[in-house]
C-alpha cells in the first residue's frame, strides 16, 4: 500500500475539506484523465484497487499516472476502550481530494479503451468523478474540457 517512508509526526488532526482544488487540477502527463467532482478522503487501498482496475483492464497498452498521494493518517482507538489515554493508533493512509482534483492520467490507448478503463477505477473510488480528455484548439494550445 502506498504510505509516506517516514513522517516527523504520525498523528495528525482531521482538518477540512473546503472550497475548490487549487492544485493538480489540470491535466499534466497524459491525454485522458478523471477528476473528482466533491471532496473526500481516498484510502491507499482504494487507490491501489482503482490502479489495478485500469492496468488490467488496458492490458500493458499505455500508461498510467497516479496523482494523488495517501499523506495524511487517520487513527482509530480500539474497539470496547475507555474514553481517554489519548489518541489511538494510527489504523489507515487517505489522500484528502478536493473537487477539481485530477486524480489519475492515461496515455497510449485510444478514448473508448480510457473511457472504460476510469470508469472502472472511479467505480473503486468513494467520490464522484467525470472524465476529462486534453482538447487541442485550432491555434495549437492544448485545453482540457
Amino acid at each position: 500500500m502506498l504510505m509516506p517512508k517516514r513522517v516527523k509526526y504520525r498523528k495528525m488532526f482531521r482538518g477540512r475539506m473546503k472550497g475548490k482544488a487549487l492544485r493538480g487540477n489540470f491535466l499534466a502527463y497524459g491525454d485522458f484523465g478523471i477528476y473528482t467532482t466533491e471532496p473526500g478522503w481516498i484510502t491507499a487501498n482504494q487507490i491501489e484497487a482503482a490502479r489495478i482496475a485500469m492496468t488490467r483492464y488496458i492490458r500493458r497498452g499505455g500508461q498510467v499516472w497516479t496523482k494523488i498521494f495517501p499523506h495524511k493518517s487517520v487513527t482509530k482507538k480500539p474497539a470496547e476502550t475507555r474514553m481517554g489515554s489519548g489518541k489511538g493508533a494510527v489504523e489507515y493512509w487517505v489522500a484528502v481530494v478536493k473537487p477539481g482534483r485530477v486524480l489519475f492520467e492515461i496515455n497510449g490507448v485510444s478514448e473508448e479503451v480510457a473511457r472504460e478503463a476510469l470508469r472502472l477505477a472511479a467505480n473503486k473510488l468513494p467520490v464522484k468523478c467525470k472524465f476529462i480528455k486534453r482538447e487541442i484548439e485550432e491555434g495549437g494550445e492544448q485545453v482540457e474540457g
